[in-house]
């Protein structure tokens, strides 16, 4: 068990979980566990637009520094941006500053190290234990501590960066697009990138006040893309979360299209095009069954992992697959990012779009998503999982299910619930059989 790293990164409550000493000593820990050699290091620095970003981001300068360490501040950018630029600055660690698709209460610090990469669990399990230490005896001389600056034209470089993953002679002319930003991150990047694309753009969520990042709009919440399509009879919605990570898409009638369908027009085009290197995609044991069956109908597999795009990206890089991702959006496209990237993701499709020249409703409807039911059940303390009656209420649903179905147990790494999905082709058999392990759970967690 870690006491601060999750699934994605340090993650919780402003000055709750999230403090400015908890930054410092961040700081200090990953600036010590990241110099390496003789130079002079440095680390690229980025944040979404939740008030408590400004506290951490000054907390963790301070930390980086104390430990030798230079700090380039990038101001609001999304976490993918922060990931291509650490790589292409040739920084020795990158952080980004954000709690992701959680409201402005909570924050958190994500790390990449300097090929881009979000840090192992290894690597974090040693940061946790120097967080832990005294770590005065290690901070720099006054001579050599560290320097802070912000950069100008950071943005530009990730937009001409976004700009070149389409492909060539691909342009954006004669759409109409509606894109939310959540008020987060990418408020800036994702409607220029559209624009200079040649795209009409109807942007919302592009006025963050510090406490309105992921309120009511975003990629989870999608109410206001789809009436705004709808209103301005648009080809298509682009919804990113707070930092612009994971993508979801609403069609030209204002239906939504989440990541497995998004992942599936993906597979499809690639492999049509030979530009997939391994025969199928990575996701997780969330995505849908029907995934999984058009895939295998076009020859390819889906490799499930555990829940968290750090695992698709684990196994992508283990055996040599380039796309990925998970049915909240998360698509991970190697051959140009090193994390979940929604904008990226968006001009995939989009592209598809273009050459096909047909609705979005069309392309993104690449198959008929099983029956599929989730249900949260929250806990204060204990292991519920580990309770008689639950198990004996898993294995009977599971039984019940046979081979037509699946039930998938998780606990949350970002929060104290348990999640509990299961599919099948028989939706009321799916009901049920959510609902009684949800009976057990909540007697045990009681």
């Amino acid at each position: 068990m870690r006491k601060y790293f999750g699934t994605d990164g340090i993650r919780g409550r402003a000055n709750g979980v999230i403090t400015p000493e908890l930054a410092l000593k961040v700081g200090q820990a990953a600036g010590l566990m990241f110099q390496r050699g003789e130079h002079r290091h440095r680390v690229v620095i980025g944040k979404d637009t939740r008030l408590s970003g400004y506290m951490i981001e000054y907390a963790l300068v301070g930390g980086f520094t104390s430990v030798g360490m230079d700090v380039l501040l990038l101001g609001p950018m999304p976490t993918p941006a922060v990931a291509m630029l650490t790589r292409s600055m040739r920084a020795d660690l990158g952080v980004m500053i954000s709690a992701s698709h959680n409201a402005y209460e909570d924050n958190g610090i994500k790390l990449f190290g300097p090929d881009g990469f979000k840090l192992s669990d290894e690597v974090e399990q040693e940061i946790e234990q120097l967080l832990g230490s005294d770590l005065t005896s290690r901070l720099s001389p006054p001579a050599e501590i560290g320097r802070a600056r912000r950069i100008e034209g950071a943005i530009a470089r990730y937009i001409e960066f976004a700009k070149r993953t389409l492909p060539r002679h691909v342009d954006l002319e004669g759409m109409r697009i509606v894109v939310d930003c959540a008020n987060g991150a990418a408020y800036k990047v994702a409607p220029e990138t559209l624009w200079e694309l040649g795209a009409e753009v109807v942007a919302i969520g592009v006025e963050p006040d510090g406490f309105n990042i992921n309120r009511k709009v975003g990629s989870t919440a999608p109410d206001a893309l789809i009436q705004k399509v709808r209103e301005t009879r648009a080809d298509v919605g682009i919804a990113l979360d707070g930092d612009a990570d994971r993508v979801l898409i609403v069609d030209e009638k204002g239906q939504v299209v989440d990541g497995d369908q998004l992942m599936a027009v993906v597979a499809r085009a690639w492999k049509e095009d030979g530009f997939l290197s391994q025969p199928g995609i990575v996701a997780t044991v969330m995505s849908n069954l029907g995934l999984e069956r058009f895939l295998g109908d076009m020859g390819l597999d889906l490799v499930r992992t555990a829940v968290g795009d750090r695992y698709v990206l684990e196994h992508m890089r283990a055996h040599g697959f380039n796309l990925g991702g998970e049915q909240s959006g998360h698509i991970i496209m190697s051959d140009y990012a090193t994390t979940g990237d929604g904008l990226l993701a968006a001009l995939q499709l989009l592209a598809v779009v273009k050459r096909l020249e047909k609705p979005v409703s069309e392309v993104c409807h690449c198959f008929e998503p099983l029956p599929q039911i989730l249900k949260n059940v929250r806990y204060k303390s204990g292991q519920p999982l580990k309770n008689t009656s639950v198990t004996s209420a898993i294995d009977a649903a599971r039984e019940r299910l046979g081979k037509q179905g699946r039930l998938v147990i998780r606990p949350s790494g970002t929060e104290p619930v348990i999640r509990v999905m299961a599919e099948g082709d028989d939706h009321d058999l799916v009901m049920r059989v959510v609902d009684d392990v949800v009976e057990a759970l909540t007697h045990a967690a009681a």
